[in-house]
């Protein structure tokens, strides 16, 4: 029998994240990090609005924005100039700004959510072997006074970085190559500068061949993030606050710049590789955060896409464990979470705003800005780009379309779409509209249901009710009424059905008069007696 239900190796923000979920879903357990105690480096900056909504969903997310910045808008300059602004929220979410928090405030607050839940984290652990089994994990710890452990779980999840020992004891290839040519300058510093301090409001400033980002701590001063060219790669060492100071000076065309640090002081230098592991599930081992997936931090993205992973993972991982679904839905993240970070890295390479360029691609790129920047529609594609809203899992297994819907603006989602944040109500007397998300749950599949009209079929409504109470799976259903014609558009048709999965994306979407189709969806989701191949055990 093992000792926990699932082992979680390593307590950063996707770690953590994962834990909670897992925590709120009933599932016991173990939180493991070979770190003596909590961290105190600033690393990652930004929570995007997708990352939010999931950390909402675990009930984490108001706590985060009480102790973050939200990012209103950025300057972009250039050549000495002002470009033009970058504006944000402009999509539908109760998140619709970025917030900015350091990382290590993140893990703070979400250590306290998690020991609010029951689980401590235990520091000084450090996971040294791993073996997989049909029906069990088995791990040995080094702790921090020199004495050696064992202990079992249910299922084992990496998330302890690049360095994941639990990725190598699986055998599991981290496939990839180092990014040349960029390195990363980094620092926390107050600035005597004409820019002032106004909360909410970030810069962007380019030059040839180094590009640097300033954004507004919670805490006071600013996070000062210079992406250049790598001109000494032998150079290892931090910066100094001077060469900081140097490199801000010269971008930012401010020779007369004074930098002081912060308290605590922050400065760091990184290079960086693009990898993903070859595959994210090994039989009762899985992988996440950068121990899945990792890349230089253009866009600011990493932390971002492992915290979602772990909203994706938790629950598929509670319904297998529960013997609710079939091990195969666990196979579902492995491609799931694989595809949006290897979008992500292709598009990184493309990211110009934060790049370095060589001088002629700098002064081509720096002449268009201003004319982008004045489109409304550039600004909300970069918009809905940056805040992650509209990433997808179209392409997934879980994913059904059996309905005429078409992409577009303003249409409703398709399978793999993220559920849009509808005001609709819910017909219960005194209440008005409320937001859609208020109503779904992270514990529950959801089957939208437009509210019925003069000409629906009593007979096929109930048909779908009853399918939704017998699994296995649960489902809730939820008959809603759009607010208005534009809210209605958001929810599709009224004689079709969504079910949306527990992390918020639409499942299957389908005619509402066609119950055949809700039930093999469901039946397919249903555990099976023959073991799937990914459960094939590594020792």
């Amino acid at each position: 029998m093992p000792d926990v239900d699932v082992c979680v190796v390593g307590a950063g923000p996707v770690g953590l994240t994962l834990a909670i979920a897992l925590r709120r879903l009933g599932i016991g357990v173990r939180v493991v990090d070979r770190a003596p105690a909590a961290k105190l480096e600033a690393r990652a900056l930004v929570v995007w609005p997708r990352a939010a909504e999931a950390l909402d969903a675990l009930g984490v997310a108001g706590t985060l924005g009480r102790h973050a910045v939200e990012l209103g808008e950025v300057t972009i300059h250039g050549a000495g100039r002002r470009l033009g602004e970058l504006t944000t929220g402009w999509h539908r979410s109760a998140h619709s700004r970025p917030l900015n928090i350091e990382q290590h405030d993140i893990e703070r607050l979400l250590c306290a959510e998690l020991a609010r839940l029951g689980t401590e984290v235990e520091w000084d652990s450090e996971v040294t072997d791993v073996k997989v089994h049909d029906d069990r994990a088995e791990f040995s710890l080094l702790l921090g006074d020199g004495s050696a452990e064992s202990g079992t779980a249910s299922w084992i999840v990496g998330c302890e970085g690049t360095a994941s020992v639990v990725r190598d004891r699986l055998g599991i290839p981290f496939q990839g190559r180092r990014r040349t040519g960029l390195q990363v300058v980094q620092g926390n510093a107050h600035a005597d500068w004409p820019y002032g301090r106004h909360p909410g409001h970030g810069h962007v400033f380019l030059a040839p061949r180094r590009s640097l980002l300033v954004f507004p701590l919670p805490g006071g001063g600013f996070r000062f993030f210079c992406f250049r060219d790598d001109p000494d790669p032998g150079l290892t060492a931090p910066p100094t606050l001077d060469e900081l100071r140097d490199l801000v000076a010269g971008t930012a065309r401010l020779p007369r710049l004074r930098l002081t640090p912060t308290d605590p002081p922050w400065l760091n230098r990184a290079r960086f590789s693009d990898r993903v592991a070859a595959r994210l599930r090994c039989g009762r081992g899985l992988l996440a955060g950068d121990a899945a997936h990792a890349w230089a931090p253009v866009g600011g993205h990493g932390m971002n896409v492992g915290m979602l992973g772990a909203h994706n993972l938790a629950w598929k991982l509670a319904a297998v464990h529960r013997g609710e679904a079939d091990e195969r839905l666990l196979d579902t993240y492995d491609t799931e979470q694989r595809a949006l970070a290897v979008r992500y890295i292709r598009e990184m390479r493309v990211n110009f705003m934060e790049l370095p360029l060589p001088a002629p691609g700098y002064h081509a790129f720096t002449a268009t800005v201003p004319l982008a920047l004045a489109l409304p529609g550039f600004q909300r594609r970069i918009d809905r780009q940056l805040s992650d809203l509209g990433r997808h899992h179209r392409a997934s297994a879980l994913s059904w379309q059996r309905s005429a819907t078409r992409p577009g603006r303003g249409r409703a989602p398709r399978a793999g779409d993220r559920m849009p944040d509808a005001l609709v109500s819910t017909g219960h007397p005194g209440t008005g509209p409320v937001r859609l998300h208020t109503l779904l749950r992270y514990d529950t599949w959801t089957l939208v249901l437009p509210a019925a009209g003069p000409g629906d079929d009593a007979a096929v409504r109930e048909a779908v009710v009853e399918r939704c109470a017998r699994g296995p799976v649960p489902v809730r259903v939820l008959p809603v009424t759009p607010a208005d014609a534009a809210e209605a558009r958001l929810l599709g048709r009224p004689g079709e059905l969504r079910l949306v999965r527990p992390d918020g994306y639409v499942g299957l979407v389908a005619p509402a008069d066609r119950p055949a189709t809700l039930a093999a969806y469901l039946d397919g989701l249903a555990p099976r007696h023959s073991s799937p191949s990914s459960s094939a055990s590594a020792q």
